[in-house]
Formats: C-alpha cells, sequence, structure tokens
C-alpha cells in the first residue's frame, strides 16, 4: 500500500467519525487522524523502528598535579679509591689494599715481578719494579701488556724461559707483592721511579746504562729512562 493510499484512508476516516460521533469536536477528530498519519508514514519508512542515538559526551580528563616517581632500586657502592690514597704512607696504603681478590693472568705477572725481583726491598723499590713493567707496557719498544713484558727474552732473570716459577702464595712477602702490584696498576701512589723504563742492580754495570738517563736509586736498584 502506497502513502498516498494511506492519507485518503485516514482522511476518510476522520470525516465519517466527524459526521457519526455527535459531541465531538472535529478539529480534534481531523488533529488525531493528522498524527496517526504521521505515525503511519514513519512505521512505512522504518524510521520509528531506528534506535535512538545517544549523545557521546567526552570524559573530562583528570590531570595530577604531583610529580608522579617510580623508585628505582639502589645501585651497589662502587669502591671508592680516593679512601686508598688518604693513607699517611706507603705501607699504610699496602695494609688497605684487599689481597684476598682473584687476580687475573696480567696482575699475576706483574704482582710475580715483583715477588721475584724486588721482594727483599724496601715497599719504595718493589714499588718501582711494578713502575718500570707498567711504563714498559705502554711504551712501543716493549710488548704491551704485563706478561709480555715479564716474558720478553733475557729481561728478567728470575724467568726460566717464558715460566714464572712457582710462588709460594700464603707469605706475607706475596702478599706484599700483590698490593704493590694493585697500588701501581691504579696509580694509587706516586713512585720514585717515574718514567724508569730500565733498571739494574747497583753491584753491576751494564753498558747500556752509559746511554740511559739516571732517574733514581732506590736501595740495591737504579733506574733509568
Amino acid at each position: 500500500m502506497s502513502r498516498k493510499t494511506v492519507s485518503m484512508l485516514a482522511l476518510a476516516a476522520a470525516a465519517i467519525a466527524t459526521i457519526t460521533l455527535p459531541g465531538v469536536d472535529g478539529a480534534a477528530v481531523l488533529a488525531q487522524s493528522a498524527d496517526a498519519q504521521a505515525n503511519d508514514q514513519l512505521t512505512l519508512s522504518g524510521e520509528a523502528d531506528a534506535a535512538p542515538v545517544a549523545e557521546l559526551v567526552p570524559e573530562t580528563p583528570i590531570f595530577i598535579s604531583a610529580e608522579v616517581v617510580q623508585p628505582l632500586p639502589e645501585a651497589p657502592e662502587a669502591p671508592d679509591a680516593t679512601v686508598l690514597t688518604e693513607a699517611g704512607s706507603l705501607r699504610e696504603l699496602v695494609g688497605m689494599v684487599d689481597t684476598d681478590t682473584p687476580l687475573s693472568e696480567e696482575m699475576r705477572c706483574l704482582a710475580g715481578a715483583v715477588y721475584f725481583e724486588a721482594r727483599g726491598e724496601p715497599l719504595a723499590g718493589q714499588l718501582a719494579v711494578a713502575q718500570v713493567i707498567i711504563n714498559r707496557s705502554e711504551d712501543t719498544r716493549f710488548p704491551g701488556s704485563y706478561c709480555g713484558v715479564v716474558r720478553q727474552k733475557g729481561q728478567f732473570s728470575f724467568m726460566r724461559g717464558t715460566r714464572m716459577p712457582n710462588i709460594r702464595t700464603g707469605t706475607p712477602a706475596w702478599s706484599r707483592a700483590v698490593a704493590i702490584a694493585e697500588i701501581a696498576h691504579q696509580g694509587l701512589w706516586e713512585s720514585e721511579a717515574g718514567e724508569a723504563v730500565f733498571f739494574h742492580a747497583k753491584y753491576v754495570r751494564p753498558g747500556w746504562s752509559l746511554r740511559k738517563t739516571r732517574l733514581a736509586q732506590i736501595d740495591t736498584h737504579i733506574f733509568y729512562r
């Protein structure tokens, strides 16, 4: 049935109601008929079945004025080398070094050279021997590592070819050598040997010493650059 047919039927019904229903206001009947016509049109067009559209209201954002900080785990404290350098003497500093820490191969070579070459020397003499080995490792004329310097052929009489003799590691002499090696490696105490890269015992006079600059004599060793 078309919209035109529905409208005609609604008007006819309104006219009959006006004629046959006494006491009823014809204008009211016509108004009700018009409303019915509008409803029929909505029904036929499918608009009445449409769901009501809800109005979307954006949620009001909430702002936090206080700074939000996530706590971080505390980092472990690193050993402070400056505490060691506050020692009043080299002997005091040696006593502050932890010598129970496992040694790397490089540090064992450095401490071993101190032990075999100068364990009977005063601490300053031991430190000077360690300083020479460090200086050589930084000089392009020599191998670039502590072990390379110590193992270089013909440089240290205590070596057995490229092998270092067994060390009595449980002795105070070894503990001192380890401490001196660590102090020299970290540069915690200035050595009297300075920039020396050569040394020899004072009871010998090798020919090469005449061509070098003498820097210091510490107990039984003389140091050169």
